[in-house]
């Protein structure tokens, strides 16, 4: 949701690509990453299609393992589900070779954000927070007007609205200037796929993904695991903590508004598996979400992005504070004599304090894991 492949130089994923590389040849083994170039928004069939196909043409004769963030790994499971069907049969070839499926951070369940993002106000706010997402990541921009703009777009649906929506249109597409003089002008191209098709965006509603749910099977032989986080609820001191950094205040704020979206679970679709209408999982990953949080957290708990509870899904192999971007990487990173290239850079500030030593946790379990299944 909202993220990228590449945009020019600037790989969304390099810092876990970096990672599992290097921990794979620490144990002996080469692994050879593929990032898939996706269509942001598009419907998770289309989505999955386009990942078996190029899979086919990537996946050499060793064996795979599907690692998806976000939406990527609603995708990941559809490829991988004993039902899924193809125009062309040779693209699914390969599943006999999956060993391992990890997703992060991923809407099992789904998500009241994707409803949010389904209206005609919502889609403002989609094209502004992946504009900022862009601008953040790949040439470290802080547009502190857009910004400023586009959270009092999401607290106001007023009767200024159609001002508001030129006011934030405009600021989109000063920013979108900004990241195409630095960098290449991909980042338009992926406006424009946003704007075209917006499938997930309604597949992703906590309504829709009750159906989906229920109709995608685990393949048999292939380890499913996950990892999960979620941010600390909002809290006042945390905005006075950032009184004398105008940025983080304002991407505070915007980052407490989406989370509250949220955290808005309708008791009928609470993005979550239930008994009796409780949470519920299986006691083992209770135990882990009870270590990493001190407690059993709730239907509202979320990521800002994503609701805790809809993250489960197989083994849960970490669990920790961090919001929907920190555990690709993209958290604040102070130092200042660092290769660009490895420099951690973020744009949503949310509380969770993840930092480095939260990334080597992660990181060491997801490669445990896929290692373990080889």
């Amino acid at each position: 949701m909202f993220g990228f492949g590449r945009l020019g130089s600037y790989s969304y994923f390099a810092h876990v690509e970096r990672e599992l590389t290097r921990r794979f040849s620490d144990a002996g083994h080469e692994l050879v990453v593929h990032v898939i170039e996706d269509l942001p928004t598009a419907s998770i069939r289309r989505r999955a299609n386009r990942l078996a196909d190029i899979v086919s043409r990537t996946s050499g004769e060793g064996h795979i393992h599907l690692v998806g963030h976000s939406t990527g790994g609603l995708d990941a499971r559809l490829v991988a589900s004993p039902a899924t069907q193809h125009s062309d049969p040779d693209a699914l070839e390969w599943l006999p070779r999956l060993r391992s499926l990890t997703t992060m951070n991923t809407p099992h369940f789904g998500t009241p954000l994707a409803s949010f993002f389904a209206t005609a106000q919502g889609q403002h706010v989609l094209a502004a927070i992946s504009v900022l997402t862009a601008a953040g990541l790949s040439v470290g921009a802080q547009p502190l007007a857009m910004a400023s703009i586009l959270l009092g777009f999401i607290r106001n649906a007023d009767r200024a609205l159609p001002m508001k929506i030129t006011l934030l249109n405009r600021s989109v597409e000063n920013v979108v200037g900004l990241v195409d003089d630095a960098r290449s002008p991909e980042l338009r191209t992926f406006l424009r796929s946003i704007e075209e098709d917006q499938g997930s965006m309604l597949q992703l509603s906590p309504e829709a993904m009750d159906l989906v749910v229920a109709g995608f099977g685990n393949r048999p032989g292939v380890r499913y695991m996950s990892t999960v986080s979620m941010a600390p609820p909002p809290k006042p001191r945390a905005w006075l903590g950032q009184l004398t950094h105008p940025w983080r205040a304002i991407s505070l704020s915007v980052f407490f508004a989406i989370h509250r979206i949220t955290s808005d679970i309708d008791p009928h679709y609470p993005c979550a598996a239930t008994r009796d209408g409780a949470p519920f999982s299986d006691e083992k990953t209770e135990m882990v979400l009870a270590k990493a949080f001190g407690e059993r957290p709730g239907f509202d708990a979320n990521d800002g992005i994503v609701p805790l509870r809809s993250q489960l899904w197989g083994d849960v192999i970490w669990a920790g504070l961090g919001d929907h971007l920190d555990v690709l990487g993209h958290y604040f990173d102070e130092r200042e004599d660092v290769d660009p290239t490895k420099k951690h850079r973020d744009w949503l500030t949310s509380g969770s304090a993840f930092n480095d030593n939260a990334f080597t946790s992660l990181l060491d379990a997801l490669a445990a894991g896929m290692l373990g299944a080889s």
